[in-house]
């Protein structure tokens, strides 16, 4: 059950960000300064937290190369 409601909050918000309805539907108006991106920002970390909970992690992926912690010692006799 936990699942669906992740999935299901995840789908709403993916569709609040993608915006269909070309911004009919806002819970903050775009237009007021400094809190106009708000509902959207809240929206992308929630899309965030659904993808995390099914494995996918997406701030990782643009992650550079990370060191590897694996030592090879090389005897100079």
């Amino acid at each position: 059950m936990k699942k669906i409601v992740v999935f299901g909050l995840g789908v709403l918000a993916a569709l609040y960000i993608l915006n269909p309805t070309a911004g009919l539907f806002e819970i903050i108006p775009d237009n007021l300064p400094f809190v106009g991106n708000l509902d959207e920002a809240a929206a992308v970390a929630l899309l965030l937290m659904c993808l995390k909970y099914f494995g996918i992690d997406l701030p990782d992926i643009f992650k550079r190369g990370q060191r590897d912690e694996t030592t090879i010692e090389i005897d100079k006799d």
